[in-house]
């Protein structure tokens, strides 16, 4: 028979009992499972299902600029898009969900959009590129040009030959900001497929773009094939004397010239990753500047890369404040790549060789980055 005494200490146990029960987290309650499952195991008894763990679900930034990754990619790079945007979700995107434009002159395939979106939880758009933005216009005299073509190839300079390379820096110097899926966005960051993101980013570099009111980002920059790009200079200067008031003071020409302009030292920003402003360039300066260099017809006539001609406008038509060195974001385009040095390379928890790098071999323009604010 239970004494009184018995009976309020059962009761008390007991509603002590409860009470801890009903304050357990989610996070006791796992260890206290996992704390009961290895007992069982340790004495015989019970039951051993199988756990079951779900990782919580990863914050969204809740302020973000109003941008968007852009991917020009065709149906066969299905493979490199998947490595490179894999990275990116895993090394930034899948803590700041920024969405995605993907661009192709061709319908991009059921599989292609499919695998694409089991990449991401952020939302996917896919465009179809007007045929008049990617092929050679009608009033490029294909005689030249395909001379033109020719004497690159026998001087075995890299995409000589290759009329849809020359397709695609046209489209990338003067259109791809004119796409209708990109109207509705101020910043874009340009992926490329095959190319590797070394570095945990913790912050966002497209809401850095907006605060601090930068137009363009980079992360490499080295200096141009001269074969390619012969008159593009010439070009450039022509258009400068003729529009003297769309350079504003202050500008980077001192990246791009050794002597105020006279000459080209060949220096660019490899565009193949830039983060920048679309508004700068569907402004007056810059379009005018493509349209000035389209009617040359050096995109056809010679090999004029996007390359240059992003980085000449932005030279020319943006303040050099306005250009940022994205100097912790770890990155390789074969075979070039930037890694961070130091407490940079420790802090992203990067997986670049720190001894490979970039930035201040002899190739690299970085020096004359630097040297714009020196």
């Amino acid at each position: 028979m239970m004494t009184p005494m018995r009976y309020v200490v059962l009761v008390l146990a007991i509603v002590l009992s409860l009470h801890f029960i009903l304050s357990f987290s989610h996070e006791d309650y796992g260890r206290a499972t996992s704390i009961s499952r290895l007992s069982e195991q340790l004495t015989g008894s019970g039951s051993h299902p199988q756990d079951r763990y779900v990782p919580p679900k990863t914050p969204i930034q809740s302020r973000k600029a109003n941008a968007t990754f852009v991917m020009l990619a065709r149906n066969g790079d299905l493979n490199g898009v998947m490595v490179s945007m894999k990275q990116v979700e895993d090394r930034f995107n899948k803590e700041f969900q920024y969405p995605y434009v993907f661009l192709n002159e061709e319908p991009f395939t059921e599989e292609f959009k499919q695998r694409v979106l089991t990449i991401t939880d952020a939302k996917v758009e896919f465009g179809l590129i007007p045929k008049e933005q990617w092929t050679q216009p009608s009033w490029i005299d294909e005689a030249r040009a395909s001379a033109a073509r020719k004497d690159m190839v026998d001087h075995n300079v890299i995409y000589g030959g290759s009329v849809p390379y020359r397709n695609m820096c046209r489209f990338n110097s003067g259109f791809f900001y004119r796409q209708p899926l990109l109207d509705k966005y101020k910043y874009y960051w340009r992926v490329e497929p095959d190319v590797n993101f070394f570095c945990d980013l913790h912050y966002d570099p497209l809401l850095l773009m907006q605060d601090q009111k930068k137009v363009y980002g980079f992360t490499v920059s080295l200096y141009e094939y001269p074969a390619t790009i012969p008159t593009l200079w010439d070009a450039t200067k022509e258009f400068m004397n003729a529009n003297p008031g769309l350079l504003p003071e202050g500008n980077a020409l001192k990246f791009i010239s050794d002597d105020g302009g006279d000459t080209y030292n060949k220096c660019h920003f490899w565009s193949n990753f830039e983060i920048g402003d679309l508004d700068f360039w569907r402004g007056e300066a810059y379009q005018k500047y493509f349209d000035f260099l389209d009617e040359k017809g050096g995109f056809y006539y010679e090999r004029w890369g996007d390359a240059p001609v992003h980085s000449i406008g932005a030279a020319l038509f943006a303040k050099k404040e306005e250009i940022h060195f994205f100097n912790d974001i770890g990155y390789r385009h074969n075979p070039f790549q930037h890694c961070p040095q130091g407490e940079a390379h420790k802090k992203g928890k990067c997986w670049c060789n720190p001894q490979d790098n970039f930035d201040y071999e002899w190739y690299s323009c970085l020096k004359r980055y630097d040297a714009l604010f020196q």
